[in-house]
């Protein structure tokens, strides 16, 4: 089979999406019964051709990138108009059985206009799918009739989670959605061989892009309450992004400088000894697809303590709580709770791991190559 993926964000630019596509390109890396060409962007302004592996050629489409993790409206419409012309192009001069597009929008834009001469199927990644992100709702309502006709043209829709399965068919009732869940490198992300033993302190960490939809600053709230009940917490936010330096300004409002750490964008290779030195991973994210963090965290033995968002169902049962609401109180006495019960967050340690080994890279890439060939099938038949 010889495939275009594309994906307007590629490591080190994104966040989840981008390392799911690392991840499964890994897997696919020196199979031979396989070609793929990645279509992506760059930081800055240029084109660049890298060979990620004799079967596999990544084409950055460079553009005047600001921040890694967080993308401005002028940079996705300079990504499209910039990176049009090569998707033709590349369709032009390769034989592509069928085109494999990361996010609805703006990716599946190109392969929408150009669905004629390439099929093509979405992963729908979570922010492409209408829902609570508080900073796409205007976006929303505008491209939302553009959403449907690339969905509707699409020869495949594959969900990373039942939740985000469940929204999507919110917005499009009637459609055809799969599910294939996000995997995680369990080779890298693993617990500390240290015994957990009763501390004084109780290290909390949460990770990813610093912006509204991540509510990180209910969870300053939550340690300022946890504060202020006697616990001693050390907590660790890792990651950057928009809202950094007015995260920064509240936890200096808070006086909470001595017992929260603001790490800045962390290497991934750093990432596991990262969760390893702490205790319980938080989150108050308003929506995902299925979070790469809260997996990796899982991977190493974490507890996870978070308000609902898609994913939750397949990741959290003994190995966490979900609060019934999103407030920091709520989010303040789950963390008591496991603070005030070693032997509770001992055993969701265990489990927490258990339930990791669920999910791999590998399951997903097959899972994903199975899912071309009935594509393909399909297409042929009709």
């Amino acid at each position: 089979m010889k495939i275009l993926m594309l994906n307007y964000e590629f490591p080190p630019i994104g966040g989840g999406a981008a390392n799911a596509n690392l991840y499964l390109l890994k897997q696919y890396a020196g199979k031979e019964d396989l070609q793929i060409d990645v279509l992506t962007s760059d930081q800055k302004p240029g084109f660049v051709k890298e060979n990620f592996a004799d079967n596999i050629t990544i084409h950055k489409v460079g553009i005047h990138k600001k921040h890694l993790h967080f993308w401005r409206r002028t940079e996705v419409i300079e990504w499209l108009i910039k990176a049009g012309p090569v998707y033709k192009k590349l369709i032009k001069e390769n034989d592509y059985e069928l085109a494999h597009a990361f996010f609805g929008f703006p990716t599946g834009w190109l392969s929408y206009q150009n669905a004629k001469k390439l099929p093509y199927i979405i992963s729908l990644r979570g922010s492409d799918v209408p829902g609570d992100n508080a900073r796409l709702q205007l976006d929303y309502k505008i491209l939302g009739p553009i959403f449907k006709a690339i969905w509707n043209k699409a020869s495949g829709l594959v969900a990373c989670s039942e939740g985000l399965k469940k929204r999507a068919m919110k917005f499009m009732p009637y459609m055809n959605i799969d599910v294939i869940p996000n995997g995680v490198e369990l080779e890298n992300y693993y617990p500390s061989n240290e015994i957990r033993e009763t501390k004084d302190e109780l290290r909390l960490i949460t990770s990813g892009r610093l912006s509204a939809t991540k509510r990180v600053d209910m969870l300053i709230e939550a340690v300022e309450i946890l504060r202020k009940s006697g616990y001693k917490i050390h907590f660790t936010i890792a990651g950057d992004g928009s809202l950094g330096d007015s995260l920064k300004q509240l936890i200096s409002q808070k006086k909470l400088d001595s017992c929260i750490e603001m790490s800045g964008r962390v290497e991934p290779a750093n990432m596991p000894d990262l969760y390893r030195a702490s205790d319980i991973y938080i989150s108050a994210t308003m929506q995902e697809g299925m979070s790469n963090s809260m997996l990796e965290a899982l991977a190493c033995g974490l507890p996870v303590v978070t308000t609902y968002c898609e994913g939750v169902e397949e990741l959290i049962t003994d190995t966490g709580i979900v609060t019934k609401h999103a407030h920091a109180d709520l989010l303040a006495d789950a963390i008591g709770t496991l603070a005030d019960n070693r032997d509770m967050l001992q055993q969701m340690s265990i489990a927490a791991r258990q339930r990791a080994e669920m999910f791999n890279w590998q399951s997903a890439a097959e899972k994903y190559i199975n899912y071309y060939k009935s594509i393909l099938v399909k297409n042929e038949e009709s």
